[in-house]
């Protein structure tokens, strides 16, 4: 039994077969959306979509995912197209990849090692690569009694135990340790991000982290607004590593803007967790940009996802600007129009052509102004909710804890400013804004 569907394809030219099961839950269009989206991740990953394959089932079956006709069928149109690599548009379970190796005879992957794939060839920091590491092994540890197959073919009883079983728990164990070791590490990764972020905060200057589906031109705007040269392609989940930039507004106001890694729909939720050190970039920010590609058909579904993957980073309900990209792609002016009706405060701009961008800098110019309250709060005890929301939404510069109360300073955003009324103890402009 190969254990090739444990591993990451190899960069190069391989040829894939993508497969998709269509159920009534979802529709054709959606369906269709998503392994196209797959097809962009095999040549992310290096490789070429060869065949695509479609089933329609009530449900997936708990063997092979698709049906066993279906896929027997597949594995001969495998062997007749010269198909190396065969890839699933959902993740499967290690009883489905394993069953599907011994009728395909080819490597099996599914659209999490994949994506985990294209995370390892991107990631270039060492938290990065500690990330994506970690990510790969909580991926990997409940799949390891796929190399030990061999031994239950004999169907338990003699010649089962010893030590191949052994084997297979000193696998395990190796496995638990190196997550448990590479958590640690991570663990310091963000102590050390959590100490250049308090830097950043003696500075009193706001934070905007860039957020947005994967290739909605993030990197590309980010390059625009502060003349860098990050690197930037049309391609999904080019930027892996957080880059800051010092920005300074047309009114001289000084901010950093982060930009980040993209999100994606059926996103691995072991992988936004080892990525929570990059991350939380996202959730200390002061100010959200919500990059998103109108040019696309499906951009009000991609928001979607992006508020599923912010909702669980905790950082939804932050001050954020819808910034709609890409209209210089856009052959429907109506369709601009609509999309800043229907999301108030929201701006549309070209990143390549930079069209938009100064009505872009007005509207953070408003928001960080209307931002900047400062307030000295004194709090009951029991308002433990209210001081969490306050460090979700807003920042808090200090903080102490006494018998009855809970005293804090912080910046408060405008929809905080009624709640946080009655308990204000003082209020002082902030140092930064009398100077200017």
């Amino acid at each position: 039994m190969k254990a090739s569907h444990l591993t990451s394809p190899p960069p190069g030219n391989e040829r894939a077969l993508l497969v998709g099961l269509e159920t009534p839950e979802e529709s054709k269009w959606d369906h269709a959306e998503s392994l196209q989206e797959l097809g962009e991740l095999v040549k992310s990953a290096g490789g070429e979509v060869v065949e695509t394959a479609i089933q329609r089932r009530p449900a997936p079956t708990a063997a092979y995912y698709i049906g066993p006709g279906k896929a027997n069928e597949l594995a001969e149109l495998c062997r007749k197209s010269n198909v190396g690599t065969v890839i699933f548009n959902d993740e499967l379970s290690p009883a489905q990849s394993r069953n599907l190796e011994k009728v395909f005879d080819r490597k099996i992957l599914d659209r999490t090692q994949l994506i985990l794939d294209i995370f390892a060839q991107r990631a270039k920091s060492k938290d990065g690569k500690l990330q994506i590491e970690l990510a790969q092994l909580q991926y990997l540890l409940p799949r390891l009694t796929g190399l030990w197959t061999h031994l239950s073919r004999q169907s338990g009883g003699i010649g089962t135990r010893g030590p191949g079983e052994t084997q297979l728990e000193v696998d395990r164990r190796r496995v638990q340790e190196k997550i448990a070791r590479l958590s640690r590490e991570l663990g310091e990764v963000r102590q050390q991000r959590t100490t250049q972020r308090q830097g950043r905060l003696r500075q009193h200057w706001p934070i905007a982290s860039l957020v947005g589906y994967t290739n909605a031109g993030k990197s590309t705007l980010l390059n625009r607004m502060t003349h860098s040269e990050v690197y930037a392609a049309d391609q999904l989940f080019a930027t892996l590593d957080p880059t800051t930039r010092q920005f300074i507004l047309p009114n001289k106001q000084k901010l950093l803007l982060t930009d980040t890694v993209g999100f994606l729909k059926q996103l691995p939720h072991h992988l936004i967790e080892s990525f929570k050190a990059t991350l939380e970039e996202v959730a200390e920010a002061d100010l959200l940009l919500h990059v998103v590609d109108l040019s696309h058909p499906l951009y009000e579904q991609q928001m979607d996802a992006v508020q599923t993957v912010l909702e669980e980073l905790n950082a939804w309900g932050k001050q954020m600007i819808v910034v709609f990209n890409k209209i210089d792609r856009v052959t429907t002016p109506a369709l601009i129009e609509y999309a800043l009706h229907k999301h108030p405060g929201s701006v549309a701009i070209s990143a390549v052509t930079g069209e938009g961008l100064d009505q872009l800098f007005g509207e953070i110019e408003h928001r960080v102004k209307s931002w900047r309250l400062r307030v000295k709060l004194v709090l009951p005890n029991h308002l433990t909710a209210l001081v969490a929301e306050l460090h979700r939404v807003g920042r808090v510069l200090d903080i102490s804890y006494q018998d009855d109360s809970i005293a804090l300073t912080a910046h408060v955003p405008p929809q905080l400013q009624g709640k946080i009324k009655p308990y204000i103890a003082a209020e002082e402009g902030d140092p930064a804004e009398k100077k200017r």
